[in-house]
């Protein structure tokens, strides 16, 4: 007898093969059991409320114990045993409900009974999801319970990986979760990827994949597919059209619903509250909510991802104190990942998303969703806030609508059973931001730019919604809304000029006759006739030459109707059109001695010029057409260039004036001129005149100011002093006498230089050209100067001062 363990070779097998040999006869006859378990569901009971009611491999089982997963929700409890006995599932449940396990343990369990594993068995389970978040969430929750004892090969195949690598490892795959675009690649490149064994295919979000967005790449994929397999199809809304159905190949499915007679469509424990508010305010709103729930995780969703990254750049800028986070679908997968990485740790933060994360994504604690730009339709509305209030827990949905938009939804949000509050928000706590996104998109052109183009998709996105008696593009103020976003003005948009380009454009040449020829004859205009090819054709001129900008540009001072100086405006003649001309001259400088030029003219002076005066813009001196030769001048811009003056390069500091830039000469020009020795002295010379004549213009001024002062103080001594009589001889003297002193006072005390100036001058600084010789020198001048000065008794008689004025005349 053979021990066990020990086999008839010499030597033992190893562990590992032991083991492995072990655990096949150990899954050979659990499989079996299973098969038996199963089969002996009863469908109709309803009183499996525990995963361990069900009959479930001990692998899932240990996978679900360890992802603490003990109690069954009501769609796992009633589609789980139904997909086990291999029917097709419709499922239809809540947001947050546990859709996800309710197909993953049939995949897993299914799979393990067929024991469909390893490489050779090919790939088993096909699942789809409309975005890669959610796929990658679908792969993590199925890790977490299959890697407790399943042996099967799992992948995950999502846009903005690597392709190669992919193509190497899908053919050993027995379950994977694919996007529709990639998957749909694999299938028509990858060769050696075969599907003709697939045994179940599940799809997840099953209404967004099976709709227009969808429809081409689900068609294609299903052809590829056998069409004996087991399919199931899980949303919130689930689409219950035949032509869906038909499309899947459904062989009688089974519907389960378990919220269908419920009151409401969304969770009980979900608040859902809606906001009126116009577009131009929308912005304003949202910052100040952001401002109030500083402490909140917040989820925010805009209708484009223009426009989630115009709101997350601007919002960064200002500084919230809160962390700011974006999601769309422009983004690479890392940075995608990345973002939902962070926001589902985070306890505080705020994520700007398009719809890309309205679906499926599980981020635990969500406070608030805020859906700032109203949902296409109910459907997107309910995905949307059913990001938060998930598992029984609280949560709270804002939606701000216009006032346009408030009927029609409210209408829908009835049909649909969706409860929802109006509520208004406090004006205390409100705070415009109108003014900083203004001065950011000055400052900032790429931010302006953004701008501009989150203004356009907002549009746009409006402009294509089918649902017309809610989105209206005429009852939007979008001048406002241009405005709020920090514009001077609202973008010219093409699909807005004329609404009836369509109408018109299937319209016969007979029908637009009659049309245009109705509206212009109640315009009082005459009717267009119509115009043909040869017509077209006859009218063509050359642009460069003929083109109505560049007529502009030349004014010529004979031409008719140039009679009126109003008829111009700055060179360019005042007519409808000039708003829409590309260039315009709005100033025009005269030349030199052109007022002299137009009087010669008048008075037939035989020296005016002859012929026709045109000024250019540009040019400073005019153009005198004399001859057919000059005339065809007119018509080469590269000939009138030689009459143009030199233009100035020009810098722009941070403040916007404009300084003139310096540019060194030329080598040889600068040689020309002289040898740097020659130059520098000549440059000396002139500066050393120029201060000369300003140093003779500053003592004129000087000598005039001391003049004009002491002149003053003589008039105001000559007031004080009354008529001086002499104590000792007893003489008189006359007034004529006493002013003719008063004058020889004035001039000697002129004479004087310190006698005159109440402060003495201070020393001048050394001028740049000045030599040191040169400023050693002067004070030496000064000192002779000032010794030139004769000092001048006071006269007391009149002899004194007869001979005070014989000493100063010889």
């Amino acid at each position: 007898m053979v021990a066990p363990g020990i086999t008839g070779r010499t030597r033992p097998t190893k562990v590992k093969k032991q083991a492995g040999a072990q655990k096949r006869k150990r899954d050979h006859v659990d499989v079996e059991q299973l098969d038996d378990a199963v089969a002996e569901l009863d469908l109709k009971d309803g009183a499996y409320k525990d995963f361990t009611d069900l009959p479930l491999s001990s692998a899932t089982k240990a996978g679900l114990k360890a992802a603490h997963f003990s109690m069954m929700t009501d769609i796992q409890a009633k589609a789980i045993p139904i997909a086990l006995k291999g029917h097709d599932i419709l499922g239809a449940a809540k947001t947050g409900s546990g859709k996800t396990l309710a197909f993953l343990i049939p995949v897993l369990e299914n799979l393990h009974r067929l024991q469909h594993i390893g490489a050779d068995a090919g790939l088993g389970a096909l699942i789809i999801s409309p975005t890669r978040e959610l796929a990658i969430q679908i792969f993590d929750v199925l890790r977490r319970i299959g890697k407790h004892g399943h042996m099967f090969a799992a992948g995950l195949v999502i846009g903005g990986k690597s392709l190669e690598a992919e193509r190497e490892a899908l053919t050993r795959m027995n379950i994977l979760v694919a996007t529709p675009g990639r998957i749909l690649q694999h299938l028509s490149q990858t060769a050696a990827f075969n599907v003709d064994d697939l045994k179940m295919l599940v799809l997840d979000e099953a209404d967004r994949i099976l709709d227009m967005g969808f429809q081409r790449d689900v068609d294609a994929i299903l052809d590829y597919l056998p069409k004996e397999r087991q399919t199931m199809l899980f949303s919130a809304t689930q689409s219950s059209k035949v032509s869906d159905l038909a499309r899947l190949s459904l062989h009688e499915p089974e519907y389960v619903s378990v919220h269908a007679e419920d009151k409401s469509a969304t969770p009980t424990t979900l608040q859902q509250n809606y906001f009126v508010c116009p577009v131009e305010e929308k912005l304003d709103t949202l910052w100040s909510f952001i401002q109030a729930s500083k402490k909140k995780k917040i989820l925010c969703f805009f209708s484009s991802a223009k426009m989630v990254r115009f709101v997350y750049e601007s919002f960064r800028h200002m500084q919230p104190g809160i962390p700011l986070l974006h999601i769309h679908g422009r983004q690479k997968q890392g940075a995608r990942l990345d973002v939902t990485t962070k926001f589902a740790a985070a306890k505080a933060s705020c994520l700007f998303a398009t719809d890309v994360a309205a679906r499926g994504l599980d981020f635990p604690a969500v406070d608030f969703v805020i859906q700032v730009d109203c949902p296409e339709d109910v459907d997107t509305y309910i995905h949307r806030v059913g990001r938060t209030a998930r598992y029984h827990r609280e949560g709270r949905g804002v939606l701000f609508l216009a006032p346009s938009e408030e009927e029609g939804m409210l209408r829908r949000f009835e049909a649909k059973k969706v409860p929802v509050e109006s509520i208004n928000a406090r004006q205390k706590k409100k705070q415009s931001i109108k003014s900083q996104l203004v001065h950011m998109c000055f400052r900032d052109p790429e931010l302006k730019y953004l701008a501009q183009k989150a203004f356009v998709t907002y549009t746009k996105s409006l402009y294509v919604q089918k649902d017309k008696e809610i989105f209206n593009i005429k009852n939007y103020d979008l001048e406002a809304f241009a405005a709020s976003l920090g514009l001077p003005g609202a973008p010219k948009i093409r699909f807005l000029k004329d609404d009836g380009d369509k109408k018109r454009k299937h319209q016969s040449r007979q029908e637009l006759e009659v049309s245009d020829s109705d509206d212009e004859e109640d315009e009082g205009k005459k009717p267009k006739t119509v115009r043909t090819k040869y017509d077209r054709m006859f009218e063509r001129q050359n642009q460069d030459v003929l083109a109505d900008h560049y007529k502009k540009l030349v004014q010529d001072g004979e031409a008719e109707g140039a009679s009126d100086e109003n008829d111009f405006t700055g060179g360019a003649r005042n007519t409808g059109k000039d708003d829409d001309d590309f260039l315009a001259v709005k100033r025009r400088i005269p030349a030199e001695g052109e007022e002299a030029d137009a009087e010669g003219a008048e008075n037939d002076d035989p020296t005016a010029p002859k012929g026709k005066v045109i000024h250019l813009a540009g040019a400073s001196q005019p153009l005198i057409i004399d001859s057919n030769r000059r005339e065809k001048l007119l018509k080469s811009k590269k000939k009138l260039l030689n009459f143009m003056d030199k233009g100035k390069k020009l810098i722009y500091d941070d403040e916007g004036n404009a300084h003139e830039m310096y540019e060194l000469e030329d080598e040889d020009d600068f040689r020309a001129k002289g040898l740097p020795e020659e130059q520098r002295q000549k440059f000396l010379d002139v500066e050393r005149d120029a201060v000369a004549q300003a140093d003779v213009l500053d003592k004129a001024a000087a000598k005039a100011k001391r003049k004009e002062k002491a002149r003053k103080r003589k008039e105001r001594e000559r007031g004080e002093m009354g008529v001086a009589s002499d104590e000792e001889g007893g003489v008189e003297i006359a007034n004529a006498d006493e002013d003719a002193l008063a004058n020889f006072r004035a001039d000697a005390e002129f004479s004087d230089d310190d006698e005159d100036d109440d402060e003495k001058p201070q020393k001048q600084s050394k001028k740049w050209f000045q030599s040191d010789s040169e400023e050693e020198d002067a004070p030496s001048k000064k000192r002779r100067k000032s010794k030139s000065v004769r000092h001048v008794e006071e006269p007391q008689t009149l002899e004194d001062m007869e001979a005070l004025a014989a000493g100063l005349l010889s």
